[in-house]
């Protein structure tokens, strides 16, 4: 039986895997590629889902907790995108606040699954912007700053790059060539036995490079990291996660991309108000048939990303809200239900939520952790 092709991608909240996911879908169905995408997320109602789902390719998604720890939620998916959808290439993106993925992911994978998925060497994305919350490459990225978050959320940061088979710095169009050549550098130093390659996933630039690269038969979790489960379970613990859904009605005309960049830019005032930091805020709005927005923030300073359309006249979409911030979940909860009828007021349309979930991430269970490579 010939094996279908999986492709990873890791990285922290924000660094674009979404993106990059939709990127290479449509790159690889124009190559005639048969594509399936698996999305993955503590809860449901993922923002995630529904965007990949624009790409045109089959979305499986696995929520209620990582890869690692729902193994076999996510072979099921796999399973089922590669019988029904006779999916050529699988792609995945793993929690941002995920690490460990070598050892619990990579290596059962090889193990247990080698007859039905070939997997290619992880990728892990990063930010350019993000690097300088990492305080060895600080130095190189520019002045210094505070850190956005404690410890032990750089401590999961920082695992992720060390067990990437091939490290993928993303929003290179951000940075001057010269700072971009001395992020590489940097990199390059800190990773000196880690591929690198340097993509812009937004606008396409080196995503075929990419693609190349982890489309030749070269080997996957060819590393595990050593992962404290205490500092790691400290560092997932710190960020609140919130999903929601809700439908919209309006009796008359609205600019449906104004008030979701007035959504992110309230939401993120809010969270700045009480203290918080912003890991990621993503929002869609969509209704079947007409189109959608789609935005996000990736920081308390970050500007906000919109994409996508959506008539005016449409009058009764629906929303999914997405948040991941270091703040008690209650807090982050609150602030949501506040935010989203006072904003839309402004607008004229009413919200009404259907589903609203506000938790911190439980300490990692793998199915599976394998202490060698295989």
């Amino acid at each position: 039986m010939h094996a279908t092709r999986l492709i990873l991608v890791g990285g922290f909240l924000g660094a674009g895997k979404t993106t990059l996911l939709a990127q290479a879908a449509e790159r690889l169905t124009r190559q005639g590629k048969r594509v399936g995408l698996v999305a993955n997320d503590q809860a449901t109602d993922l923002v995630d889902t529904e965007i990949l789902k624009e790409s045109g390719s089959p979305v499986e998604q696995v929520a209620g907790g990582c890869f690692c720890c729902r193994f076999p939620d996510m072979i099921a998916a796999m399973e089922r995108l590669a019988r029904e959808e006779k999916a050529d290439v699988l792609i995945g993106e793993p929690v941002g606040s995920c690490t460990d993925l070598s050892a619990t992911v990579l290596q059962p994978l090889k193990q247990l699954h080698a007859r039905q998925f070939e997997v290619a060497p992880f990728s892990v994305l990063i930010d350019v912007k993000q690097v300088r919350v990492l305080a060895r490459l600080r130095r190189a990225a520019g002045p210094a700053e505070s850190p956005r978050f404690p410890d032990n959320v750089l401590y999961i940061y920082e695992k992720q790059l060390e067990e990437a088979d091939l490290i993928v710095l993303n929003k290179a169009d951000l940075l001057s060539a010269d700072e971009l050549a001395e992020l590489q550098a940097s990199l390059a130093e800190r990773f000196p036995d880690t591929p690198l390659v340097t993509i812009s996933a937004l606008t396409g630039d080196g995503v075929d490079a990419w693609l190349d690269f982890v489309g030749r038969g070269q080997a996957a979790g060819r590393k595990i990291a050593e992962v404290d489960y205490d500092t790691y379970a400290a560092g997932e613990a710190a960020l609140g996660w919130m999903n929601a859904s809700a439908r919209l009605s309006a009796a008359a005309a609205v600019d449906w991309s104004a008030l979701a960049r007035e959504w992110l830019e309230d939401l993120r005032a809010r969270v700045q108000q009480a203290g918080g930091q912003i890991g990621h805020l993503k929002l869609f709005l969509t209704s079947p048939g007409r189109g959608h927005v789609a935005g996000n923030i990736t920081s308390n300073q970050s500007p906000v990303s919109l994409r996508g359309n959506l008539p005016q006249d449409v009058g009764r979409p629906a929303l999914l809200l997405n948040a991941r911030v270091q703040i008690h979940a209650d807090r982050l909860r609150a602030i949501a239900e506040e935010c989203l009828p006072a904003v839309a007021l402004r607008h004229g349309v009413e919200v009404a939520v259907t589903n609203m979930r506000s938790f911190f991430p439980g300490r990692p269970q793998p199915t599976h952790r394998y202490q060698g490579v295989v």
